[in-house]
């Protein structure tokens, strides 16, 4: 019998975040040993247990999967989250992609150099304002529905709903001009399973704070 899925990576957001929400919301429960250590990372690489020798890692259904957007297609598509067709899979998917490009700068920028974390923040807020969520709001506006695909959930509206949370934390003011937008996070965040994810004391990781970074760097030695 198939236990939970165990999730390998440091206790942080990084790259397995995105898969922590998307188990979430999908209410499946789900173990994680962290990383503590590069032992820790040396000893996954020694065991075979990392095909290309790197974390996010996820023990499923017998499997050792590694790379981030496998990992979330396989969630996605073993708990119906991933549209009813191959068009409805392709735009989860190219709305996805943009979703990571902007979480990325923000999730990253903790790690940026301190001289260049000006010109670096100038560009995400212009980004996250001229590019990205009107994209996202003009999807919502031209269907009116009340998901981003096929008028039901799907992984693309976990991912939304996350990289909405990021940019609240990083610049509230920033969603002011998106109400779909804004409404779509108020729906997403009321679902039960969503809900629960949110509440103090779930898996759901905090920012990282200087520890927590400094930690990382000794890891993966970045």
């Amino acid at each position: 019998m198939a236990g939970k899925p165990v999730l390998h990576y440091f206790n942080g957001r990084g790259r397995m975040e995105c898969i922590r929400w998307l188990l979430a919301a999908a209410g499946v429960e789900f173990e994680e040993k962290f990383i503590e250590s590069p032992e820790d990372l040396e000893k996954l690489r020694k065991d075979g247990k990392l095909m290309f020798d790197q974390v996010p890692m996820v023990e499923i259904d017998g499997m050792m999967l590694v790379q981030t957007r496998a990992i979330l297609n396989y969630i996605a598509t073993k708990y119906d989250l991933y549209g009813k067709d191959v068009k409805e899979r392709a735009l989860i998917d190219m709305y996805s992609e943009g979703i990571v490009d902007l979480s990325e700068m923000i999730l990253y920028l903790v790690v940026c150099p301190p001289d260049q974390k000006e010109a670096k923040i100038s560009m995400i807020k212009d980004r996250t304002k001229n590019r990205y969520l009107p994209a996202f709001e003009k999807v919502l506006k031209s269907h009116g529905q009340d998901y981003l695909v096929g008028n039901r959930l799907t992984r693309v509206d976990i991912h939304l709903l996350e990289l909405l949370l990021y940019i609240e934390e990083f610049d509230s003011s920033l969603l002011t001009p998106f109400p779909l937008l804004k409404a779509l996070k108020s729906r997403l965040s009321s679902l039960p399973n969503v809900k629960k994810f949110l509440q103090p004391g779930s898996q759901r990781k905090p920012p990282l704070d200087a520890k927590q970074i400094e930690e990382a760097r000794k890891i993966f030695k970045f």
